[in-house]
This record gives C-alpha cells, sequence and structure tokens, in this order.
C-alpha cells in the first residue's frame, strides 16, 4: 500500500497557495541569511512583500550555474559549525560546486527520498541493495541510504559496478529492489548468463533507476529501458534529481514522469528568454528550493531540458511529473541543419549488442560549425556494421556522425576513469576551443 502525503492529492489550487505560502517563507529567509541573495535583492531594487504568486517568480533574477561558482561561500545562510555533511556536485557542466547540508537538511534529504521510494513501490521492510557509491562527497548515495533507512526498509551497500559481487549480494540476501544505473544492469544479465546464474527467478523485481534517461520524451520506454525488459523480467523506475535540488521525481508504477513533491520544490520550465514554456513543450528545468536552511536557491536555472505533464496520473496523485532529461542547454549541439542532445545519440548506441562501449566527441570544425566524432567498442568492426549504424542514425536522427572503431583498453581508460564518480560517455570540447 502506497503512502501519500496529503499535498500531493490536494486541489491544483491548494497546492498553489501552499507553495506560495512557502515561497513567501523561503524570501524573508534568504534576505535575511543569504549575503548572495541579499546583495541580489538590493542591486535589483526587489521589495520581496511584493512577492505574493508563483507567477510573481519571474520579477525574481535567475541563478545560474555560473553564480554558484563564482560565489559559492555567498549562498551559506548558516555558519560552518552548522553543517553536518559536506557534497559537492559532479561537475557535469564545470567545477564542482560544494553544499553543506545541516541537521535538517539531511532530514529533509532522508523525507525526499522516502516518499520518493514509496512513490515507486518500497515499502517498509523490503530489502534494497544500494548500486552506488556514498564516498567522494557523492549526495545521492547517502540520499538514497537516508531515505531508505527513514522508509523501515533494509539495505544492502554493496556499491559500484563488480558484477560478481553484485551477483554474490543478490542471491545471498534476496533483495526485492535494487537501486543503479540501467546500462549497468546490462552487464549484470550478461554475467549471469555467461555464469549460468537463472536471473529470471532471482528476488529483483524493480529497479530505481539513476543516471540515465528511461522514457523517451513521449514517455514511452526507450530503447535503454527495451533492451533490459526484453531480457529481465522487471520493472525500471525512472528518477530524476540533482544535488542543487536536494529533491527528486520519481515515477509510480504508472511511468508517466516523475512526479513533483509541492513540500520540497517549485518549479519553473523556461525558454531562452527566461519566459514559462506551455505543458509539454521542452523548456529548461529551473528550480527553488524549499525547507533548506544551509544553501537555499531561488530560480536555479538547471541546464537540463524537459517537459512538464499537468494531466491528472491514474495514481491519485494530482501533481504534475516532469518527464526524461532529453539534454542539457550547454550540450545542444546544431550538426548540418538539425538540432539534437547527447541523449537520443546514447539511446541508439545502446539498440546494437555489438557495441561494447562509447564515447560522444563534440568539436569545433574548420569552418566553425560543431562536428560530431563517436568512438565506439564492437564485437564487429566490419565496414558493413559500420553502415548499419550510420543507417539508423541517418533514418532515426537525419545525421550521419563520424564513427571511429577503438580497443577496448583505449577507450574504457576514458569512459571509466576512476577519478570520475560516473562513467563518461560524452566529452563537448566547444568550449575549450574558444579559448584558444
Amino acid at each position: 500500500m502506497q503512502i501519500i502525503p496529503p499535498i500531493e492529492l490536494a486541489s491544483p489550487a491548494a497546492i498553489k497557495a501552499f507553495q506560495e505560502e512557502k515561497l513567501r517563507a523561503l524570501l524573508v529567509y534568504v534576505k535575511e541569511h543569504s549575503p548572495y541573495y541579499r546583495k541580489q535583492f538590493e542591486d535589483n531594487t526587489i521589495d520581496i512583500n511584493r512577492i505574493h504568486t508563483l507567477e510573481d517568480l519571474c520579477d525574481l533574477p535567475i541563478t545560474t550555474k555560473d553564480d554558484l561558482q563564482a560565489y559559492n561561500d555567498d549562498f551559506f545562510c548558516v555558519p560552518k559549525k552548522q553543517i553536518i555533511d559536506y557534497a559537492t556536485t559532479s561537475g557535469t557542466l564545470g567545477n564542482p560546486v560544494t553544499f553543506g547540508l545541516t541537521d535538517g537538511d539531511l532530514d529533509r534529504l532522508a523525507y525526499n527520498e522516502m516518499i520518493s521510494f514509496q512513490c515507486a513501490g518500497i515499502q517498509q521492510g523490503d530489502l534494497v541493495q544500494l548500486m552506488t557509491t556514498m564516498d567522494r562527497r557523492f549526495m545521492a548515495g547517502l540520499a538514497y541510504f537516508l531515505g531508505l533507512r527513514k522508509l523501515g526498509a533494509g539495505v544492502i551497500r554493496v556499491g559500484a559496478g563488480i558484477p560478481q559481487l553484485q551477483w554474490d549480494s543478490i542471491l545471498k540476501y534476496q533483495p526485492k529492489y535494487l537501486i543503479g544505473v540501467p546500462s549497468f544492469l546490462l552487464k549484470l544479465i550478461e554475467f549471469a548468463e555467461i555464469n549460468h546464474i537463472d536471473y529470471q527467478n532471482s528476488s529483483i523485481q524493480g529497479v530505481i533507476c539513476i543516471g540515465e534517461t528511461l522514457r523517451t520524451a513521449d514517455l514511452k520506454p526507450n530503447i535503454l529501458a527495451q533492451r533490459i525488459t526484453d531480457k529481465w523480467d522487471i520493472q525500471l523506475f525512472s528518477t530524476y534529481a540533482s544535488t542543487e535540488m536536494s529533491a527528486a521525481f520519481t515515477e509510480c508504477d504508472h511511468f508517466q514522469g516523475g512526479h513533483h513533491h509541492p513540500e520540497l520544490i517549485i518549479t519553473e520550465i523556461l525558454d531562452e528568454n527566461n519566459q514559462p514554456v506551455p505543458s509539454g513543450q521542452i523548456g529548461e528545468l529551473t528550480v527553488t528550493t524549499l525547507g533548506i536552511e544551509a544553501l537555499p536557491l531561488l530560480r536555479f536555472k538547471t541546464g537540463d531540458m524537459v517537459r512538464k505533464h499537468e494531466d491528472v496520473c491514474s495514481c491519485g496523485r494530482t501533481t504534475y511529473r516532469i518527464g526524461p532529461v532529453e539534454g542539457r542547454k550547454q550540450h545542444m549541439i546544431k550538426y548540418k541543419g538539425t538540432t539534437l542532445y547527447p541523449p537520443a545519440m546514447h539511446d541508439l548506441l545502446a539498440s546494437f549488442d555489438e557495441i561494447k562501449l562509447h564515447l560522444i566527441e563534440i568539436s569545433n570544425n574548420d569552418i566553425g560549425t560543431d562536428d560530431i566524432l563517436i568512438r565506439v567498442v564492437t564485437s564487429n568492426d566490419s565496414v558493413d556494421f559500420l553502415n548499419v549504424i550510420k543507417d539508423l542514425f541517418r533514418a532515426k536522427l537525419r545525421v550521419t556522425p563520424r564513427i571511429e572503431f577503438n580497443d577496448f583498453e583505449v577507450l574504457q581508460k576514458i569512459v571509466f576513469n576512476p577519478m570520475n564518480r560516473k562513467p563518461t560517455t560524452f566529452i563537448d570540447k566547444r568550449a575549450q576551443q574558444n579559448l584558444v
């Protein structure tokens, strides 16, 4: 039985009024405690007493990743002695930013994950295997552990990678759910098949999938999700979160996008002019965090391009849902008149069993336009297979990038760099070239 917070079952008008009250309290808090936002209000002659509704958010300046990097310490609202945990962003779009969490912030983080896991159907007493790191100042692994503990679920902290260790743990402890990167599930399946493990009859019923998208823009399973479920009859729940938000959008068992938690975050989907886009249209996710003590954010532009879905979900929640990340704004590629984002290319490459590793590199060519090079490790390096890959790109994305076969040892060192928390499958060289 799912436990749903009452605010997520309220009417849209009640949710809006609830969030507006939280917003007004947040503005008072940051004006008093945040050196960065206090200066922003003064420099822009903003009277917070005139901000009453969600629509009034447009009267506030946006916050960018550049702002966080340049003025990191000025965003803190509490003295260091109140910081219990330090986390940093993964640095996807630049230098990592430090986030501190108070004891209250850790409680809020645990609550967020608890209700997110409940949304996906995890209940008190269930056993969950955690296949992600808790070290290297990584917020996600800690968040999952705290949420499962608050929920009353058992946790097996195996960490990332090592299929043999994962299967040893699954077979010994019989967890019901996994939390991990979906592409790694293909490695688990491959290991099980090679080593004659009856994975179809294992204890696993579902996976909370992190770090990679599982859905297309219209919320259908993408190629990666199909490859997994064609082999393994399990439920795959997509979840989207970030360190900056300290909140998550997780699917229920109707798989129609990640549910919004009104008590934790306000969102806007904005176009290039920072104006809201209509429901269902793509724009940049912009967030205002609620209930955070150490480092709250106003109108923070995440760089993630998503769509908002406002029709009522069959699960009974009246909250809107956020669709998959279709790309990052700074990763947008203009290639021979076509606009595309890396996730679409990752998804196509995932459709080939022969491709074991891949890396997408974007650079500026001699005439100043974008150039795409896809480096792959494959079990079939024939010209015919190369043409098959190109034909699929041409058919699905209307582009034909350069494709280069690489040795496993060469590409593995880049993709699985031990200094990085996540596999590196995309490198954007354009900014570096522009500085030369």
